[in-house]
């Protein structure tokens, strides 16, 4: 399915990639999941004082995606993940996934140093071959974004070794995430409210 299937908001406002035909096995096998992940990026916007304020444990976007899926039933969820063989129990620790809904594994990479991504891929990767994810997502931020950053003097803390989608996107067609279907949302400069 083409990603110009999704609604205009979406096409307009965000950076959309997939891979693997995750958006027409999100669309179709898991509407609701679908649909709340629509209904948050369509009410989401970018505030300035979210990116004027210093760092934290976690930044304002994830904590306003965090809070808004969870409204609509999605968690942090941890799996406890072992391989046997033979008599032989191997212990297969996961990353906790940020949000998780019904076989859907949702990251959100804000700002983190980009080898968050190559975990979180390989994580989506593990999941998805034990059955235990059907499509991964990860919300990120657009590389256009970094003038925003750089005209409110915070561009050094949104730098080039950060998340943002020219780093994420070799690595998903490097084969980072195998099998697993992904789709990636970037949020672009339209999404920017200045007033808030």
């Amino acid at each position: 399915m083409s990603v110009n299937l999704l609604p205009e908001f979406i096409q307009e406002n965000y950076e959309v990639r997939e891979w693997r035909h995750a958006l027409a096995i999100l669309r179709h096998d898991f509407a609701k999941e679908y649909a709340d992940i629509i209904d948050v990026l369509t009410r989401f916007r970018l505030c300035k004082s979210w990116i004027t304020v210093g760092g934290g444990r976690k930044s304002k976007v994830a904590e306003w995606i965090d809070r808004e899926l969870a409204l609509k039933g999605w968690h942090p969820k941890n799996f406890d993940t072992k391989i046997s063989i033979d008599d032989s129990i191997l212990e297969s620790p996961t990353h906790e996934i940020d949000c998780f809904k019904n076989r859907v594994a949702l990251e959100i990479e804000w700002n983190n140093k980009d080898p968050f991504y190559d975990r979180d891929l390989n994580n989506f990767r593990l999941l998805f071959d034990l059955r235990a994810i059907s499509v991964g997502v990860i919300i990120s931020r657009s590389d256009e974004l970094q003038d925003i950053f750089d005209d409110l003097g915070r561009g050094s803390s949104y730098g080039a070794s950060t998340t943002h989608l020219s780093k994420l996107m070799p690595r998903i067609e490097g084969g980072g995430g195998a099998g697993c279907p992904l789709l990636v949302f970037g949020i672009k400069k339209s999404l920017y409210d200045e007033h808030n």
